[in-house]
């Protein structure tokens, strides 16, 4: 393509899952896209396609026949509760956050449902709290895993955004980077950028900036669905919130290094606010991948409750930070321990039946809808990608002896004395609280509560043991680390995704969808999410913004 002006009805610019719905949607009303992307067309729907395929939803009928009782009222006590909306600015995530609990609980599933996508029959219990009924977390399971992964879920859209290039609809630039919004008499009319040489990079691995040309797109609508900032580590410490202690200097990346942030500024200066940047979503629970595909490639792990978790030193964090129950409490909990990491000690016995690992390559059995392969998982063993890590990864020790795993522990982070006579002390006392069916002990009392959900007897959480048992050996340390992985806040939107300026107008021809919307009105989770809702927003955003570009147009 030369660099004289193409023209469209749209300009949509990423080709994630937001981008790829908003697409998806003017292609149905049969509008003209062009779809602008700097990556090779090898890395189509962006993060999505790495992700586990969580979604959130309220009240289905895998929620029912697993025997949960939801209601839209408990998943607003729980959201809002978790959100902790306390700004001016949370005037429009406070509206998009009503509104997605009531796609949630509404037609999310069916329309999905419709497009071919369905769900695994086990529904997950992420983010479970363990505070009081109006404070964070989840109070019954709502954790959907998409049967296909992200990539099932993308698929549908991807389908019809390649029906839309074949009937002259759509037209895909990739190695299109967006260097400017054009704007003229206070409109956006377009995008200027930089054309990027071919790169044969692999999905997700890093692609060159060598440039060969420029481009000047002008469209009646701009939709900006460019995700986040959490592969920029520089952006990433430059935003970090006072509220969560320093920012580490070591960080692990659960994103590939385009999800850079560059479209943030740039819609900036095109005239649209940006709000609750200093809101994020970052896993502590992150391991050094053995395989990466880009550059600090962490894995984390969905863990059950049942590991004992460990701050640096080897002191035992506090009641309700067990594993798979506040993210971000968990957090700021281990930065203001002065150190960056921790640990998990579990046994065989618990990796088996608890260690899943996020992504969809992590999960060839979910992810290739491989019935033989999944019933390995409630066979004995853990699942070979976990077994994997378990043998090659850098931060696993294992070891037939509590004084065998804390030496090996200590050899993982010589700069940071091991206290064992703790460690010893903290395992001691946790298994003697095994001698009864009843205990004081916080998470032993959470653990069995858990198997009271027929889900999580059946295939997540096992059953309560003494970790010093060699029965159910060999013991097992895990170092974690703290991992990168999405923006809370974004461009301010309202609720037909138009992005608003400072004076709270909208900025004529701008919409944003996506994480780059904060999921929806600049950051519709508030503080904390409850997870499974990172895809769903992009969903959720990405169709009401190709909805009202088409209705407007």
């Amino acid at each position: 393509m030369s660099a004289a002006a193409t023209e469209a009805d749209v300009i949509v610019v990423g080709a994630g899952l937001a981008g790829l719905v908003a697409t998806a949607e003017l292609v149905d009303a049969g509008k003209r896209v062009l779809l602008v992307e700097q990556e090779p067309a090898a890395s189509l729907g962006g993060q999505a396609w790495w992700s586990f395929g969580g979604l959130f939803l309220v009240d289905s009928a895998e929620q029912r026949r697993m025997g949960v009782k939801d209601s839209l009222e408990l998943a607003r006590q729980d959201w809002f509760g978790s959100a902790g909306f306390d700004r001016e600015e949370d005037h429009w995530p406070r509206r998009w956050a009503e509104a997605y609990l009531q796609f949630a609980a509404g037609e999310k599933r069916s329309w999905l449902r419709q497009s071919g996508v369905s769900f695994f029959p086990v529904v997950g219990w992420a983010e479970r709290g363990g505070y009081t009924a109006l404070e964070h977390g989840n109070s019954v399971p709502r954790f959907h895993i998409v049967w296909g992964t992200g990539p099932g879920l993308l698929e549908p859209f991807i389908e019809t955004v390649r029906a839309g290039v074949q009937a002259g609809l759509v037209t895909a630039l990739h190695r299109h980077r967006v260097d400017s919004l054009t704007v003229e008499s206070g409109s956006v009319v377009g995008v200027r950028g930089t054309r990027l040489a071919t790169s044969s990079a692999a999905r997700g691995a890093a692609s060159s900036r060598d440039a060969v040309g420029d481009f000047d797109l002008r469209a009646s609508a701009v939709i900006v669905t460019s995700g986040g900032i959490g592969g920029n580590h520089d952006l990433v410490r430059a935003q970090w919130p006072a509220r969560m202690g320093s920012a580490p200097e070591h960080l692990l990346s659960g994103v590939p290094a385009h999800v850079d942030g560059r479209m943030l500024g740039i819609a900036s200066a095109g005239g649209a606010r940006l709000i609750n940047g200093d809101r994020m979503w970052h896993y502590t629970e992150g391991i050094t991948n053995w395989d990466p595909v880009w550059a600090a490639h962490g894995i984390r792990i969905l863990p059950g409750p049942s590991s004992l978790w460990l701050d640096a030193t080897g002191t035992r964090l506090p009641a309700p930070l067990f594993p798979g129950f506040d993210t971000l409490g968990t957090l700021e909990h281990i930065l203001k321990t002065g150190y960056e990491h921790s640990w998990f000690v579990l046994t065989q016995k618990i990796i088996e039946k608890e260690f899943a690992l996020s992504g969809s390559e992590q999960n060839p059995d979910l992810t290739g809808k491989d019935l033989r392969l999944l019933a390995k998982r409630v066979g004995p063993g853990a699942p070979g990608p976990v077994e994997a890590f378990k043998e090659k990864g850098v931060d696993f020790v294992v070891a037939d002896t509590l004084f065998e795993l804390m030496a090996g522990m200590q050899k993982l982070s010589p700069e940071v004395p091991l206290d064992f006579a703790r460690i010893e002390q903290e395992i001691v006392a946790r298994d003697r609280e095994l001698d009864n069916d009843f205990a004081k002990d916080a998470q032993i009392n959470a653990i069995r509560q858990a198997r009271h959900y027929r889900g999580d007897r059946l295939i997540r959480v096992a059953t309560p043991h003494k970790l010093l048992d060699p029965q159910n050996g060999p013991l097992i340390a895990v170092k974690l680390h703290i991992l990168t992985r999405k923006s809370l806040g974004g461009i301010e939107t309202d609720l037909s995704a138009r992005a608003l300026g400072w004076n709270g107008r909208p900025v004529p021809g701008l919409y944003a969808a996506g994480e780059a919307s904060g999921f929806g009105g600049g950051g519709m989770h508030g503080y904390r999410s409850l997870e499974g809702t990172f895809l769903g927003g992009c969903l959720f955003s990405g169709r009401i913004a190709g909805r009202a570009v088409a209705a407007a147009l």
